[in-house]
Formats: C-alpha cells, sequence, structure tokens
C-alpha cells in the first residue's frame, strides 16, 4: 500500500491573532491537515520539502467558524431536498470569505417537511466539500414562541411535543449538535434534558421567558443564547427577561448577529462589557441570499426580499442577512471598542469551543490546519487553508519558489 504524500507548507505574514495573543513577524507550519509549529518567523528554517508563502503585508488568523446560517450561494438549508442548489456553492462562497466551518441552521417547517429538510441535509455532510466543511445541523425551532417568531412561519411554531422531539433527533442521523427553544413553553425542561442525552446544545432563544423560566431551563442544562436581544423582550430595568439573565449569567453562551443592523452598536458594547470573553460568538444569520444579488429569496417557507444588501420579509421584518463573518467581526472593535484578539475570539476559537471542537479555532501545534490570511490595511482576503487544503486563493498569490533562501529576507 502506497503512503500518502506529506505536504508541508510554511505561511509567513507580518502578524498572526491565534486568537489569545498576537505574534509579530509570525509563521505558521503545517503538514497535511494539522498544525506543527506557530511563532516568530526567525525560528523557522528552511528545507526543501517546504512549500512556502511569503505575505509580509498579511496577517493569518485560525479560518471562522458560523454557528449560526442558514445559507449562501442560493442554498437555504431548510430547502435542502429542492436540489436547485447544492451545499457546495455555500461551501465554496464560506471558503472565498475566510469561513472553514459552518452550522446550517434550519427553521421551523410543517412537521414531514421538517423531517425531511433535516434528513436530506444530513446526508450531505458525507459529500466532498470544495471549502468550508459543516460541522453540525441547528434547529431553530419548531419549539419557540410565535410571539417572537422574526421571520418565521407561524404555521409551523409548535408547542414542545416530545414524540416529535425524537423524531427531529433521529432525522438528524447524529449531526444535529444545537436545538433554539422557547424556556416559557411547557415541558421545556424535559426537552433540555432529552437535548443534553442526545448530546446536543440546548439553545434559549425567540422567547418572552421571564428570569425563573430562564433560571430553570440554564439549571436544566441549556448554556446557550440564540442571536442575544433579537427576538427576544428589552431589556427592562424592573420586569426582568430571558434578555437580562443571558446577558448576565456567566454560564451562557450568548450569539449576537454583526451585521451592524439588527444591533445598536451601544448594545454590542453592553454584551462585550458583560460577558466573559470567551462567551460570546459572532454570527452572521445569513440567508441563502448572501454572496447573491438583490431580489427574491426564501428562509423556509417564508419569502423574503433582499434590497440594497439588506433582507426583511413582505411585511417589513428583518429576515436573517446577508453580511458575512468576514465583513462583520471588525464591527466588534469598532461598536464595542474591543482589541483584536477579543473580537478575533469571536469568530474562532469561542465558536468551536461552543461547538465542542476542540481541535479547531486556534492557531496551535496539533489542531487542524484551518486558516484566514487577510491583507493588512485592506482586510482583503488572500487565502482560505481548510483542513490543510487551499481552498481560495486571491489572484497574484504564489508560493515561493526559491525555499532555501533565509527566511530574513521575507
Amino acid at each position: 500500500m502506497s503512503q500518502k504524500k506529506r505536504i508541508r507548507r510554511l505561511y509567513m505574514a507580518g502578524y498572526c491573532l491565534t486568537p489569545q495573543q498576537r505574534i509579530d513577524h509570525c509563521a505558521v507550519l503545517c503538514e497535511n491537515r494539522r498544525i506543527l509549529a506557530v511563532g516568530g518567523a526567525s525560528a523557522f528554517n528552511m528545507d526543501a520539502e517546504l512549500e512556502v508563502y511569503k505575505l509580509p503585508d498579511a496577517y493569518i488568523m485560525p479560518g471562522f467558524i458560523d454557528t449560526h446560517i442558514h445559507g449562501g450561494g442560493g442554498f437555504d438549508a431548510s430547502r435542502a431536498s429542492s436540489g436547485d442548489v447544492s451545499i457546495q456553492a455555500m461551501s465554496a462562497l464560506l471558503a472565498s470569505r475566510g469561513i472553514t466551518g459552518f452550522v446550517p441552521t434550519v427553521v421551523s417547517l410543517n412537521p414531514q417537511n421538517m423531517l425531511q429538510q433535516i434528513s436530506a441535509l444530513a446526508a450531505m455532510f458525507d459529500n466532498n466539500m470544495p471549502g468550508a466543511e459543516p460541522v453540525g445541523i441547528h434547529l431553530e425551532g419548531p419549539f419557540i414562541n410565535p410571539q417572537k417568531r422574526g421571520a418565521q412561519d407561524s404555521s409551523s411554531i409548535r408547542t414542545i411535543d416530545m414524540g416529535f422531539a425524537r423524531e427531529l433527533i433521529a432525522a438528524g442521523q447524529g449531526r444535529i449538535r444545537r436545538v433554539t427553544f422557547a424556556p416559557e413553553l411547557q415541558q421545556a425542561e424535559q426537552l433540555v434534558e432529552l437535548l443534553c442525552e442526545n448530546d446536543i446544545q440546548p439553545s434559549m432563544g425567540h422567547s418572552i421567558a421571564d428570569e425563573a423560566e430562564t433560571l430553570r431551563a440554564i439549571d436544566a442544562g441549556a448554556r446557550c443564547c440564540t442571536h442575544l436581544f433579537n427576538g427576544m423582550p428589552p431589556l427592562e430595568q424592573r420586569n426582568i427577561s430571558i434578555t437580562a439573565v443571558a446577558l448576565t449569567d456567566d454560564r451562557v453562551t450568548t450569539e449576537l448577529i454583526i451585521d451592524g443592523r439588527h444591533l445598536h452598536p451601544r448594545m454590542i458594547e453592553l454584551a462585550c462589557r458583560c460577558k466573559p470573553s470567551s462567551k460570546l460568538v459572532a454570527i452572521s444569520d445569513a440567508t441563502m441570499a448572501s454572496g447573491m444579488p438583490d431580489g427574491n429569496y426564501w428562509i423556509g417557507d417564508s419569502p423574503i426580499v433582499v434590497e440594497n444588501g439588506f433582507s426583511h420579509t413582505n411585511e417589513g421584518r428583518l429576515a436573517g442577512t446577508t453580511t458575512l463573518l468576514d465583513n462583520g467581526w471588525h464591527s466588534l472593535m469598532n461598536y464595542a471598542n474591543t482589541d483584536e484578539t477579543y473580537a478575533a475570539g469571536s469568530v474562532s476559537l469561542n465558536p468551536a469551543l461552543s461547538m465542542n471542537l476542540h481541535d479547531r479555532g486556534i492557531l496551535r501545534p496539533g489542531t487542524r490546519a484551518d486558516l484566514a490570511i487577510f491583507e493588512q490595511g485592506t482586510n482583503r482576503l488572500l487565502m482560505t487553508v481548510c483542513r490543510g487544503d487551499i481552498v481560495y486563493q486571491a489572484d497574484g498569490i504564489k508560493p515561493q519558489q526559491s525555499p532555501n533562501e533565509n527566511l530574513e529576507n521575507a
């Protein structure tokens, strides 16, 4: 049996964000699917087998992970069985934006259709992906509060049905990693227990739960909050709801939509001041319209309209976004006065940990070779590396052809 060819690449840049620290004049050495070493460029020696990329005016980050995204490039996770556009189109689009992992999100649908779409989506995980890889399925419903349904179809929202919950889990074939539910619904604690038993994360959202209802869900095992501030009551000084509890309870990891429209910059700053740095995850909440021109699209059974890059329902409700993480993560620094390591962690390490993915999201020896390399100043994506493969490369980016050249000349 022939051995697999060893591929060793050295990526050199002006600096990297691991994201826990910044390393100036850095280099990242990868072999096949894994990172071998990370550090200052002067610590690395050349050898004849190395393929070297010298990008002194660039910076390196771990590949982005989007844990809440409905679609992209014309693909909608809630219409997976339609066959109109493949998930590979979404995978390629995300890779062209520095994203190496994503969690396709399914909204509330009528029972049989929801089971069909989940089953079809789960089967796609076995396909070869040209870029970013799906790392799990998120069900954003159907056990949510219709008063906070957002763009979801009200006729598909259900009270908690434990039998149907088990059917949903079975349809996911082990791929479901997170389920959004409303803690105020009857049998919410039983649902949390069922999800935890199946290694599925219960996430609180699309809810009007009060303080006691929220705390009961957290005590039962709910440790996530779906898009904090959106799909829940506003903050009030006397009437404490799910919003205030999720904001202040350090057990809860919270998502933030960072498109610059769903949340006022002050609310982003408030969340960044309240939450421990490891408990804040930036998400896109992007729809099938991301990467597409203005026009008419869908989220499941709900039609949406995209005008001037913004998506909404026919009634004028916000309906996801078209903004992907490469454009959104800078808003954390701009709006919330956070440093670059905090913002970088929100799109890499934090989402990885929130999904129990301990082999990625950080530039560290032994982790997956998932990298996003951007041009300094413009933040233009130059390269995306996923599982060691270069899955996106901007025009003009080529490997160094003289591997014996001294690193100090980089």
